[in-house]
């Protein structure tokens, strides 16, 4: 039986003279040694107690250069590779050879901060849109939210896959996230904050839609829709809806085309609208040919009378959207599936839309039927502006 204690006893001699004993076992060897004073026998008492417990737990007396603290690291190092093929010195090795400390540790909130003021300034000179300037400030939020304290450097390949799938996001919305993230670190590696961009190692999901997945409306609908609003208030939101049905103009409020364009750029005489690269998503120039049906809208309900976006939009726009499930871009899904189906140009179909060819085919191409698109771009206004009343809505009870 292992004894890790060691008693330290004084006895006589036979000649008489005082000795110091220290008495014990280790691995069930017993161990007596005689010394002639007691400091001599308290430390080899001590060195015997060593002995025992590196003999049960595995320790080594070992001379060293290294620090206390510089052991433990070097303890806690060898227990991280136990199951690793390779020893220690490939690690070191490996990590010198790859490795290149940054050229300063930038906060990650610091470099947010930078990143939004570059991007702001951007905005500014027209190069991304106010709602794109917004997405990349969400997103960056949540990303400093979930790293409050790191460096920008220490944000590793894996903690940036585990930030992206927080609460579970579509592909698409992953996607998006991820390619926020990747610019946002290819800024930070050209101010020398890291030495690599870890964003081409987080995996990406390739979208595969099927053909002719966007939201529009039949013709019947599009016509109910137009004869409700020729009488209500007045008629006063006929130019919007039927600039975004008929024309295909981006409907977004309040950083959409229709937003952007004014009076003077729809022709009624040359039957073109204007759309310069300043009002363009794309920011590219288009020039949208003014359907008959369009252009016998704007003549009863002129622009010079009526506002193109009324005021207060989106609150009063509440009170129906229900009502015509008017999802975000139906008007302009429509008009460009009503577009193909009766010209059946593609290409037209994208010069028109200021979209690519590419997007018209896999989401617009065999929605509509010609007949059907005849039939909507048929919708004719049924009354001047003011012949009759306006409608109300039902009030909810």
């Amino acid at each position: 039986m292992n004894q890790t204690e060691f008693a330290v006893s004084q006895f006589r001699n036979r000649n008489g003279v005082i000795s110091w004993r220290v008495d014990g076992r280790i691995n069930g060897v017993r161990i007596r040694k005689n010394f002639k004073t007691r400091e001599e026998a308290a430390a080899e008492k001590a060195t015997l107690e060593l002995k025992a417990l590196q003999s049960t737990s595995s320790l080594r007396s070992v001379a060293t250069t290294l620090t206390e603290d510089q052991t433990r690291e070097a303890e806690a190092v060898f227990l991280r590779l136990a199951d690793k093929p390779r020893p220690l010195s490939f690690y070191v090795d490996f990590a010198l050879t790859n490795y290149r400390e940054p050229e300063k540790q930038k906060p990650l909130a610091d470099a947010i901060a930078d990143y939004n003021k570059a991007k702001a300034h951007e905005c500014e000179q027209g190069h991304i849109s106010q709602p794109q300037l917004d997405r990349i400030g969400w997103d960056l939020a949540r990303l400093e939210k979930k790293f409050p304290k790191r460096a920008v450097a220490e944000l590793t390949v894996p903690a940036l896959v585990e930030f992206l799938e927080i609460g579970r996001p579509s592909m698409k919305t992953y996607n998006n996230r991820r390619g926020v993230l990747s610019t946002f670190f290819k800024y930070a590696f050209h101010r020398g904050w890291i030495v690599e961009n870890p964003v081409p190692k987080v995996p990406h999901f390739r979208i595969r839609r099927k053909r002719g997945s966007a939201v529009t409306f039949s013709a019947a609908q599009a016509a109910e829709l137009m004869a409700f609003f020729e009488t209500y208030e007045g008629g006063r939101w006929v130019p919007y809806f039927a600039l975004c049905l008929f024309a295909g103009i981006r409907p977004g409020v309040p950083d959409g085309e229709i937003t952007k364009i004014k009076p003077e750029d729809v022709n009624l005489e040359t039957g073109i609208i204007a759309i310069s690269a300043d009002v363009s998503k794309v920011r590219e120039p288009r020039r949208i040919t003014i359907q008959p049906n369009l252009a016998a809208w704007l003549r009863a309900y002129p622009l010079k009378k009526f506002p193109i976006v009324v005021g207060n939009f989106k609150k009063r726009r509440e009170k129906f959207r229900d009502r015509f499930n008017l999802s975000h871009d139906v008007l302009r899904h429509t008009f460009i599936s009503m577009f193909v189906g009766k010209f059946r140009s593609i290409g037209e179909a994208a010069i028109q839309a200021g979209n690519s060819e590419s997007i018209i085919r896999k989401h617009y191409l065999d929605l509509k039927s010609p007949t059907e698109a005849e039939e909507f771009f048929g919708i004719m206004p049924k009354h001047a502006a003011g012949e009759e009343e306006p409608k109300t809505l039902p009030v909810a009870a």
